[in-house]
């Protein structure tokens, strides 16, 4: 075990104490979630509040716990399982990153690497580790499910799948991307066999030299490859098979409170993904090998094509006709996107538009810093994944680009000490900020405090 996984234990677990001693009620929505896992442990499984919207894979995580260790489900306890997420969160990633870098992985399974240790202190992940919600054990889950892919231990992925999806229905997607990443990797670097024939290649030339004809030839010649790739996608299909009889079963995806919780066209989440994206995620976008310079450079060379300005033009239109406005974020004063929304956005209606250029420097400046090492596809599955998960959300919520963010960053290659180092204080500055704020800064006789 690495000394810096162990300090960054020590200082999630010191971190979780002070919440503990400070918030010493269910806040903002533990109160849903902390008395359903209570009547669990009560052995109430009949029990449910109909305001939840996820299924009970919280509830049952938490206790699974209480039966192993003997605690009682008291509100240190229940926030303890989004901790030991937290906690194991280093040593996921750690597999995933050499997955990307072509790399062994530790043969310890507490040796996390440093640059893991530095992407599990990503702002919003790191911030609601010490609260009962379901986002860390949601993105763990999910990175167990990829993983296991990339093992080729495709019914384990699966089965790692079905868990993610009891945390989240939507976590069905990342079921997929698990499935298609690793066999894009496969795919790339498979070889024939001696005294065999060549095997069928799928057309995927490397991202950066790539051009929107090579994405048609790569279509044209999936259909060649799909016959040594379709057995392994049965364990996938199973998971596919018993979402849909969920929803068949549900009515929809959606668990409970579904009238305010809609799905919506709201394309314009995209570009705040981007936005957003691009603010916390910097010190990783100018870690390639030409640096700063180099990347405003590729970019303003790409920002000068016709493609920019189709896609511009089409980002006019989707944010004309798509924004959404949310009661609940507008009704909210206890999040910071209340703040951006209402100074910065709703300042005057021509301001959604300003952003388009920025938006599209940073889809650009992400192609580019990930796209160095992988080929067309394996650049653009995450992004086409990324479609269904963020477009039927009204909401504008940062919880929702955590995994998202996690595996964009996971996929970044190149990234010297020093430049790791920066991207390590600059998290740690947000997070010192933010859960300072939410701690020691209350309103209102400590009743309301801000969060992300």
């Amino acid at each position: 075990m690495s000394a810096w996984y162990l300090l960054f234990c020590a200082f999630c677990v010191l971190t979780l104490k002070e919440v503990n001693t400070l918030v010493g009620e269910p806040y903002m929505d533990e109160p849903f979630h902390v008395p359903q896992a209570q009547a669990y442990c009560r052995g109430e499984f009949m029990t449910w509040d109909p305001k939840i919207t996820t299924p009970p894979g919280l509830y049952l995580w938490s206790l699974l716990l209480k039966r192993v260790f003997l605690l009682k489900c008291t509100l240190p306890m229940l926030r303890l399982t989004s901790l030991l997420s937290l906690l194991a969160l280093p040593v996921v990633l750690t597999r995933l990153l050499c997955f990307h870098q072509r790399e062994r992985h530790p043969t310890s399974l507490l040796n996390a690497r440093a640059d893991a240790i530095v992407l599990s202190a990503f702002p919003i992940a790191w911030f609601f580790g010490f609260l009962y919600y379901t986002d860390i054990p949601s993105l763990v889950t999910v990175l167990l499910t990829i993983v296991a892919a990339t093992e080729d231990k495709h019914w384990l992925a699966a089965l790692f799948g079905i868990i993610s999806c009891s945390f989240r229905q939507t976590n069905v997607i990342w079921v997929l991307y698990a499935f298609a990443s690793s066999q894009l990797m496969e795919l790339r670097f498979r070889r024939a066999l001696p005294g065999q024939p060549p095997p069928k290649k799928l057309h995927d030339p490397p991202a950066l030299a790539a051009s929107s004809v090579d994405l048609l030839h790569a279509i044209r010649s999936a259909p060649a490859i799909l016959p040594d790739i379709l057995p392994l996608f049965i364990p996938y299909a199973s998971v596919l098979a018993l979402f849909g009889a969920f929803v068949v079963w549900n009515g929809g995806i959606v668990l409970g409170d579904k009238a305010n919780h809609v799905p919506a066209f709201h394309i314009p989440q995209l570009y705040y993904f981007l936005a957003f994206s691009t603010i916390l995620g910097w010190p990783a976008l100018i870690g390639g090998s030409g640096g700063l310079q180099g990347l405003i450079r590729d970019v303003g060379y790409r920002m000068r094509s016709v493609f920019t300005v189709v896609i511009s033009i089409v980002m006019a239109v989707t944010i004309n006709l798509f924004t959404i406005h949310h009661p609940f974020l507008l009704s909210d004063n206890r999040h910071y996107t209340f703040y951006v929304w209402r100074r910065v956005f709703m300042f005057h209606h021509v301001v959604p538009y300003l952003f388009i250029p920025g938006y599209v420097a940073c889809g650009w400046a992400w192609f580019l810093r990930v796209g160095q090492e992988q080929t067309l596809l394996q650049t653009l599955v995450l992004p086409i994944c990324t479609l269904p998960i963020l477009i039927p959300t009204p909401l504008l919520e940062p919880r929702y680009f955590v995994i998202p963010y996690i595996l964009l960053r996971s996929q970044i290659v190149g990234m010297t000490p020093r430049r790791l180092a920066v991207e390590g204080i600059w998290y740690g500055v947000i997070n010192v900020m933010t859960m300072g704020v939410f701690l020691y800064l209350p309103r209102a006789d400590g009743s309301i405090r801000f969060m992300w």
